[in-house]
């Protein structure tokens, strides 16, 4: 472990076999090409004390195979599991766009006040991540890896950002991005 502030690396999962919204209650594995992208980011910084994830296959399975390769730890927190979609879990917008397009578009002007149908709220997703991310607490100096989701990585680059929660679904993050966090903070 090097002397230092703490270095938190992001890495959003790779392309999945899944279709659609797909959050917590969809657990669909990496493609072959989403193995690879994953691959390439961490190619070029391999340098990690420890590995958390989320406990869906598209962040467990490649965490727990990179922690195996690098030697370290690797431990897997529910609460940075994606936002649960609810009903639109593994519908795509274009079929959701047929059936439920007035919930679909409020969704998309203004998360906070209308979540999907029987899925968790911002609210309630901003907390989970919330007390996941605190929960962290990384040494001086550690250098933590965390593989999560699309969602989990706007909400902690929007927390540290200053972005408001009503705009986290503008917030870029690539399938396979890298998104360091240096240094470590708590957040309420």
């Amino acid at each position: 472990m090097s002397v230092g502030p703490a270095r938190i690396g992001l890495l959003r999962h790779g392309e999945t076999t899944g279709q659609g919204f797909c959050g917590r209650g969809s657990d669909v594995p990496l493609t072959e090409a989403g193995w690879g992208t994953m691959r390439d980011a961490l190619a070029r910084d391999t340098a990690w004390d420890r590995i958390v994830c989320s406990p869906l296959t598209r962040c467990r399975a490649p965490a727990q195979m990179f922690a195996e390769e690098a030697g370290v730890p690797v431990a897997v927190d529910e609460r940075l599991a994606e936002l649960d979609f609810g009903a639109w879990e593994g519908r795509t917008a274009a079929a959701l766009m047929e059936t439920d397009a007035d919930a679909l578009g409020r969704f998309w002007q203004d998360p906070v006040n209308h979540s999907p149908p029987k899925g968790e709220s911002l609210l309630e997703f901003r907390e989970r991540v919330v007390a996941g991310w605190n929960d962290l607490a990384p040494d001086e100096g550690e250098r933590v890896l965390v593989i999560a989701h699309g969602g989990v990585i706007r909400l902690i680059r929007a927390l540290r950002e200053g972005w408001p929660l009503e705009e986290l679904l503008g917030i870029d993050v690539p399938l396979a991005s890298l998104h360091i966090v240096e240094p470590w903070q708590p957040y309420r």
